[in-house]
């Protein structure tokens, strides 16, 4: 990427993220097939209160100051270091907006880390902002952007079921804190927004989502909690159906050269506003419909 690297400020940083991140775009622990150029993690704010991982928090800050980031202990001052874009790296999703919103207001470029929201309101609150003052924002799993489906050529999806480990947490609930990486992976393999109701069935051991679109096709997701788990995905697509187990070697690489080009502004977001804030709304209806045995829960019109 030519020119200066962005400069990259975190927030919240009680998730492995904001460590996995800055090694890649720093050269840092990590082979050459992983880094990323383009951007550096210049500031870190840890002060999003977190009630996932609050013990992880001062390890992850460590790092991050052995890898020359400065820490600071109030998010206003990581505007004195001069930032082109800011992480919103907390893990609890409820806290994002209020996180995002201000840089968006005035025009920062923003990645939000998953889930992008708890709520369908705070998910459309940020796109609106993005769209107001004409700023870029993205959020999206790693797992949109695996080889697997990268490389998937199957014609058009006519169908797509996929599974991932969904353990579960209060301050995420339902599919939000980990089963969102298999909502992402089907969204992005029904090719975007477009789902108009939703039932979950939630058991001790698994979820099963299964969404229907406007245009009938049908999308489901398996949230796995009991045996060996792991990603992957069926598709069933007008020239073949494919079944792929995805290898997570190089998300995390492939997500970072995404933000870096959406975020400077070299490239549109892959992901629009519509699909943020709908594959909230899925996970909403999640989990209503779980709440009340299965039954199918209509998706608002975005």
């Amino acid at each position: 990427m030519a020119g200066p690297a962005l400069r990259l400020g975190i927030l919240g940083c009680d998730t492995s993220h904001v460590v996995e991140f800055t090694r890649r775009l720093h050269g840092v622990g990590v082979g050459a097939e992983q880094q990323v150029e383009g951007a550096r993690v210049v500031a870190a704010w840890p002060g999003a209160p977190s009630e996932v991982a609050p013990e992880r928090v001062s390890e992850y800050v460590q790092t991050l100051r052995d890898m020359d980031v400065a820490v600071v202990d109030v998010a206003e001052d990581l505007a004195s270091h001069g930032l082109d874009a800011v992480l919103v790296e907390a893990q609890q999703g409820a806290l994002h907006a209020g996180l995002a919103l201000p840089w968006l207001r005035a025009g920062v470029p923003v990645f939000v880390d998953k889930p992008f929201a708890c709520a369908a309101a705070d998910a459309a609150a940020m796109v609106e902002a993005a769209a107001r003052t004409v700023t870029p924002l993205l959020s999206a799993s790693s797992l949109r952007f695996a080889e697997e489906v990268l490389a998937l050529d199957v014609g058009r999806v006519l169908g797509a079921q996929t599974h991932s480990p969904a353990s579960l947490h209060p301050a995420n609930p339902g599919l939000f804190h980990y089963g969102v990486h298999g909502v992402e992976l089907l969204y992005a393999l029904m090719g975007g927004p477009g789902c108009r109701s939703v039932r979950c069935v939630s058991l001790a051991g698994a979820d099963g989502v299964l969404g229907v679109w406007d245009d009938g096709r049908l999308g489901a997701v398996r949230g796995l909690r009991e045996g060996r788990t792991g990603y992957g995905f069926t598709a069933f697509g007008e020239r073949a159906l494919v079944a792929a187990r995805v290898d997570t070697a190089f998300i995390y690489r492939n997500l970072l050269r995404v933000i870096v080009r959406v975020l400077s502004r070299a490239a549109p977001s892959p992901v629009s506003g519509a699909e943020l804030v709908e594959a909230v709304a899925f996970q909403e209806a999640a989990l209503r419909s779980a709440a009340s045995d299965g039954d199918a829960v209509a998706l608002p019109r975005i």
